[in-house]
């Protein structure tokens, strides 16, 4: 994979390269995490597991993880 076919996302605060084109699902994937298992976060916004695969990662965007809370 060459330069011109990456982008640079910042993963909780460290640079992380993935191929351009990629979405958030690919992220969760690509780090072997379980959809279910974390809760995401891009540019300060909360982004719902249905709606990780339509959502296209740019250059400099800032991508949280998180362990999802749940409960009453």
């Amino acid at each position: 994979m060459n330069a011109a076919q990456t982008i640079v996302v910042r993963l909780d605060g460290r640079p992380h390269t993935m191929p351009l084109g990629s979405t958030l699902a690919d992220l969760v994937a690509a780090l072997g995490r379980a959809p279910e298992a974390v809760a995401t976060a891009v540019n300060d916004r909360f982004v719902p597991r249905a709606q990780r695969g339509g959502h296209l990662l740019q250059p400099g965007d800032s991508v949280l993880l998180f362990q999802p809370i749940v409960g009453g």
